[in-house]
């Protein structure tokens, strides 16, 4: 009875969840922040690399603006790749970048995060992040710790809240865990399995291909929305028992898909396992988050106890469908 009524009144709102997934977007990725470079060379010379992601097949118009007095030269052609564009150029001037602003234009009109990272010709390091409602920062000397943990966490979190197939995989783990002990001791499971191999992966001592590890994700949310459907027609199976032993042994994989991102952003070398750490603390801070909205949400559906039956499936039909998709788009993609 008690499974039953479980599975009728949280059908709803995740039928609702998972059709709004599909209307909201047909690629599960993230929307990824913009990374910009600088490494001066030689006295009052740096080297910018400014790499954009792509949106779809447009790239937003956002570009670096420097004070007055700073010189900025095309050092190469920019390079177009599936998910960025590339521009490299030549920064000059007769005095130091310390203490003076920069300032992205266009910025204010995305949804983008730019994490700039500034490496002086002493060795001192320094990192900022600029956002749509901060688009413009004073570049300072050497980041302090502080500065480091707020970035990163700040990174980390918004990586989770935005990567669609990650929360569709800790959604479907929810579905199918009956008891809030369960649910805390298998969301942990997942947590220590991706935190294991992000860590890793972020460290260069393990390392997988990006791509294949991204269809291979998708394919795990197939699988959790089929065990749903078992679940649903009262077969018990394995995920079901013992929840938290999927929850590892994906998680294991979802890590290099949180590795990969934090390729994408960089890592300050001075700071790398700080850095690291609070990306790590960063998504998990996320994951708790829509975990509890989930199950608040749980909460006030069960006050109604008479949903339809019909809606039962429709919730996983939803999820797999959207995660075959992604698989299928995923492995045509090695070929794109």
């Amino acid at each position: 009875m008690t499974k039953s009524l479980y599975s009728k009144t949280l059908s709803p709102f995740l039928m609702v969840f998972g059709l709004f997934l599909i209307s909201f977007s047909a690629s599960s990725h993230e929307i990824r922040p913009a990374y910009l470079q600088i490494v001066e060379t030689s006295p009052l010379k740096y080297e910018i690399y400014w790499k954009v992601p792509r949106m779809g097949d447009a790239v937003p118009r956002i570009q670096p603006v420097f004070p007055d007095g700073f010189n900025l030269e095309v050092l190469k052609d920019p390079k177009q790749t599936p998910d960025a564009a590339i521009y490299t150029y030549l920064l000059s001037s007769d005095t130091s970048l310390r203490g003076k602003e920069l300032f992205i234009n266009g910025l204010n009109k995305t949804l983008i995060d730019v994490l700039v990272s500034v490496s002086f010709l002493n060795g001192e390091k320094t990192t900022l992040m600029l956002q749509a409602d901060r688009d413009r920062g004073i570049i300072p000397g050497e980041t302090s710790a502080l500065q480091v943990i707020r970035t990163y966490t700040i990174l980390g979190i918004e990586h989770i809240l935005l990567g669609i197939d990650h929360l569709l995989f800790v959604l479907a783990l929810i579905m199918i865990t009956k008891g809030k002990w369960r649910i805390l001791k298998t969301i942990t499971a997942f947590t220590l399995a991706h935190s294991i191999t992000l860590s890793l992966a972020a460290l260069g001592i393990v390392n997988f291909p990006g791509p294949p590890v991204e269809a291979v994700i998708a394919l795990s949310i197939v699988f959790l929305a089929s065990e749903i459907m078992k679940n649903i027609e009262g077969k018990q199976t394995m995920t079901s028992k013992k929840p938290w032993i999927v929850a590892f042994t994906f998680g294991l994989l979802h890590g290099f898909g949180f590795a990969g991102a934090l390729a994408d952003i960089g890592l300050p070398q001075t700071e790398i396992p700080l850095a690291l750490a609070f990306f790590n603390i960063g998504v998990e801070l996320g994951q708790i988050i829509f975990v509890i909205f989930m199950l608040v949400v749980i909460y006030l559906i069960n006050l109604k106890k008479d949903w339809p039956s019909v809606l039962r499936k429709v919730p996983a039909y939803a999820i797999g469908s959207l995660a075959a998709f992604w698989m299928v788009e995923r492995i045509a993609g090695f070929w794109g």
